[in-house]
């Protein structure tokens, strides 16, 4: 499986943001993310500790869902 961070990156860049592109750049940037995990608690957690912004979390979470289907 590959990890969480390789997952959320083909949302990337878009030229009309969303809330899963700007988690995605904002992982991107981020150089303390957990970028090897397959932990949904780990990175739960690590979002928390550092929200990008008020959203985070339940794009998250929503993103987390559709990773276990595309990645298991």
């Amino acid at each position: 499986m590959r990890s969480f961070y390789h997952y959320v990156m083909r949302y990337r860049g878009m030229k009309k943001p969303t809330e899963e592109s700007r988690l995605a750049d904002w992982i991107f940037r981020d150089h303390d993310f957990p970028k090897h995990s397959t932990s949904y608690d780990e990175i739960s957690r690590y979002l928390e500790w550092n929200i990008p912004f008020t959203e985070a979390v339940q794009v998250f979470d929503r993103l987390w869902e559709d990773y276990l289907v595309n990645e298991s």
